[in-house]
């Protein structure tokens, strides 16, 4: 497995050479980077195919790969949203994904179908979203990229049968699972989840969570919370995965390099190295 570290472990703003160069020298193998509106810093709705080729020159100049794509978009114009112009410019967003991951040669695009709410049923998420999704799949087919649907605290696809069922459904090999680990512990195991949804799973991100806490403070640097990292790692075996673990934390509020310099060391590790 290779060591992965998302855009938004450094705090906002961070420049994108600042982030390869940290990264590199901590001992990271990737870097996921995040799409933005315009203004954003990297890749937004407005790069050019030139621009992306620059920032993946950038990378490889740092010794680093960049396989997969998040977004920030899918916040602001959620799939299950009942304004149909909103789910509109979220399949404008991934439509985005897709070209730059084609440009960069990325594998992978993650997404997060919808959000259950007051104003969203669940059944109503679920079938917004997948009507949306669908929309994506000749995209995705013609540039051979993977669309990994993560399972986030969005009160939709509470388990893994479900989230297996959604992905199936789809009837595309190009719909995959972008597995959160940390994710899952308030209402599940992971390792448990890991074993159902087995050869669905394309990519993994990696947070630790204290339980006892109950909500978005609970969120803690590897090897802190709940996580029983040896069964997940024995999980993942399990399974034949040998991608990447993408750590998805917040910045330390003071030194905040000193967060990817421990969390490389962290996902060492979990991957089964001895502590040092």
């Amino acid at each position: 497995m290779r060591k992965g570290i998302n855009q938004w472990c450094f705090p906002k703003g961070t420049p994108l050479e600042k982030i390869f160069e940290t990264s590199s020298q901590a001992g990271f193998d990737e870097v996921e980077l995040n799409l933005y509106a315009p203004g954003g810093v990297g890749l937004t709705m407005d790069t050019s195919e030139e621009e992306a080729r620059a920032i993946g020159r950038l990378a490889q100049h740092y010794g680093l790969t960049l396989s997969t794509l998040s977004s920030e978009l899918l916040g602001q114009y959620p799939l299950s949203s009942p304004e149909p112009e909103v789910r509109e410019l979220g399949v404008k967003a991934m439509l985005k994904q897709i070209e730059i991951a084609v440009w960069l040669g990325m594998d992978t695009i993650l997404v997060v179908p919808g959000r259950v709410n007051d104003q969203v049923a669940y059944e109503q998420c679920y079938e917004r979203s997948r009507t949306e999704l669908s929309k994506l799949l000749p995209a995705l087919e013609a540039g051979n990229i993977h669309m990994g649907i993560e399972n986030v605290w969005n009160k939709f696809m509470w388990s893994p049968l479900e989230m297996a069922k959604y992905i199936d459904d789809f009837g595309s090999p190009l719909v995959c699972a972008y597995f959160d680990v940390g994710n899952t512990l308030l209402f599940g195991l992971p390792q448990q989840w890991i074993r159902i949804l087995g050869h669905r799973i394309r990519k993994v991100h990696v947070k630790d969570f204290k339980s006892a806490v109950g909500n978005g403070n609970g969120f803690v640097p590897l090897l802190a919370g709940d996580v029983d990292w040896k069964e997940v790692r024995l999980a993942l075996n399990e399974i034949g995965y040998n991608d990447v673990l993408t750590a998805e934390l917040t910045a330390y509020a003071s030194a905040p390099d000193q967060l990817v310099f421990d969390t490389a060391r962290h996902i060492g590790v979990i991957m089964g190295d001895k502590p040092h």
